[in-house]
């Protein structure tokens, strides 16, 4: 086991940290009263100190999710609670969603595999430890990789996602390695709910069932999360949205984290395909539609700031949110390879990358001004293919999942993202896999693309969705508020007539295999 001396902060740091926990997560208050932070906050809104922390980490940044990776090793393979969505798969690579791993690591393989990663990625800035278990299940092994890591590269972030039942017991630990960002998934804070959810959790050598259970578990979670803040730890807590059971709930769920300090709230949709082979898949339980999930993220935004870009990782995922290269980073590469670790040339490619994001941020800022005196009440959402960078730089054919943005005279306001299978399979496009895309992106009113084929752009024309290609490799955000004040310009005029869209399918399980 690898001991590790905890590193000091300055005391104005801590100072700002503690003032931060004890505003609840947030630095300044809007006129609202919501807290001006989370996932859509930039350097203005925050405090220096958590504009630092949270500037480069994909997951508590959505602007930081277009430039910066992350990675998760899967040194956690036990778990202490049984969740209804949930099933472990080892040695699987077709599967993305969370618990999934192709191989297991060792502390040892998994810190040689960050310096390897964040070697070959320099934007790489965030180390997770996610499962496939529960990291707090196996805290040997979990606390011996982060202080390998600490070690071996040390510019990188600490991140540890939990169900939160044993955190009380480590919340000091956590701190002591300099563990800065804590998930916690909270489901529900009344143990009636959270008996239809867990069917048992395993604490002190003793397995508990039914609302028993719920009650320890919520119990655990909620005090973790005040102990956690009460430190100046960044915590985001995730909730699965599950529809008849706890999705009406969750706006108290999120109330009550807020009130203990949590940063961000992330509220992400079932996964309950039945091939998954989880209770809830195997029962019938639907997911919910994107138009549901939207409408309580938006129900909830009015407590607390939402993280709408997760993509529900796998275990040990690699790369920028929404792509995993994994496959390049397996153990027998990983150990066959002569690392050299060099802390400044990342650093030299991070500042290029935070010049580029500041680019990104001055042209939506001069597009929004162009917006400023328009009057409309319209809101509408559109999709965008990309790579990542924040670019319109990806091929309608090649996308595996669409970015959803929501437009309307105040800004372009990322809405979450939309998993679909290639449209272009060898070179041809697949017809019923349109359908499936058009399917995802129903509710859009366009989607941008870097280039799009005569056929597909045909087919999206006719289910009402307007295929835009004239802005291929320019910003997201600069280029949506354009298309929007010309189509703001088109329904003024009497030229289009402004309706509202449909619902549309939130994909289910979309395969790595596939990428």
């Amino acid at each position: 086991m690898v001991e590790m001396i905890a590193q000091t902060s300055s005391p104005n740091i801590d100072a700002v940290i503690q003032q931060v926990a004890g505003h609840k997560g947030c630095g300044t208050t809007a006129n609202s009263g919501k807290a001006s932070c989370g996932s859509a906050a930039g350097q203005g809104d925050l405090p220096a100190a958590i504009w630092e922390k949270v500037k480069n980490h994909p997951c508590y940044s959505e602007e930081a999710h277009h430039h910066f990776a992350r990675m998760h090793v899967a040194v956690a393979p036990a778990c202490n609670i049984q969740c209804n969505y949930c099933n472990r798969k080892y040695d699987c690579a077709n599967e993305s969603r969370p618990g999934v791993v192709s191989e297991k690591l060792t502390p040892a393989q998994a810190a040689k595999k960050v310096v390897a990663v964040a070697s070959v990625i320099p934007q790489m800035t965030v180390l997770g430890i996610a499962g496939p278990g529960d990291p707090l299940a196996n805290p040997a092994k979990t606390f011996e990789t982060f202080g390998l890591v600490a070690q071996g590269a040390p510019d990188i972030k600490l991140c540890l996602s939990t169900n939160g039942l044993m955190l009380p017991e480590y919340v000091d630990r956590i701190a002591q390695y300099n563990i800065g960002h804590v998930t916690i998934t909270i489901n529900m804070v009344d143990p009636e709910i959270g008996a239809r959810i867990y069917p048992w959790i395993f604490y002190n050598h003793k397995r508990y069932t039914g609302v028993e259970a719920a009650r320890i578990l919520t119990d655990h979670q909620l005090r973790g999360l005040e102990m956690l803040t009460a430190r100046g730890i960044l915590c985001k807590v995730n909730s699965v949205m599950i529809p008849g059971i706890n999705d009406k709930h969750l706006i108290e769920v999120n109330k009550a984290v807020k009130s203990r300090g949590a940063f961000l709230h992330n509220i992400m949709p079932l996964i309950s395909a039945p091939e998954h082979g989880t209770v809830f898949g195997l029962n019938g339980q639907r997911g919910p539609s994107a138009q549901e999930l939207k409408a309580l993220q938006d129900d909830c935004q009015g407590e607390m700031n939402m993280m709408r870009h997760c993509r529900q990782c796998r275990a040990d995922a690699v790369g920028l949110l929404g792509e995993d290269r994994s496959a390049e980073f397996t153990t027998d590469k990983i150990m066959a390879m002569d690392v050299t670790y060099d802390l400044d040339a990342r650093r030299v490619y991070q500042e290029a990358v935070e010049e580029e994001r500041q680019a990104k941020s001055a042209a939506k800022h001069e597009e929004l001004s162009k917006l400023a005196g328009e009057e409309s009440d319209i809101s509408l959402l559109v999709a965008v293919a990309t790579k990542g960078s924040g670019l319109i730089n990806e091929h309608f054919g090649h996308a595996k999942e669409f970015q959803i943005y929501e437009l309307s005279t105040s800004g372009a306001k990322f809405a979450g993202h939309r998993r679909v299978d290639m449209y272009c399979q060898g070179g041809y496009g697949e017809e019923d896999t349109l359908d499936t895309v058009i399917h995802a992106i129903n509710d859009c009113h366009a989607v941008f693309v870097a280039k799009i084929g005569g056929c597909p752009k045909a087919d999206l024309t006719a289910a009402g969705i307007e295929a835009v290609d004239g802005y291929a490799h320019e910003f997201i955000e600069k280029s949506a508020l354009v298309w929007f004040k010309k189509y703001l310009a088109k329904v003024a005029s009497g030229g289009i007539k402004h309706v509202n869209r449909g619902d549309a399918q939130i994909r289910q399980g979309a395969l790595i295999s596939a990428a």
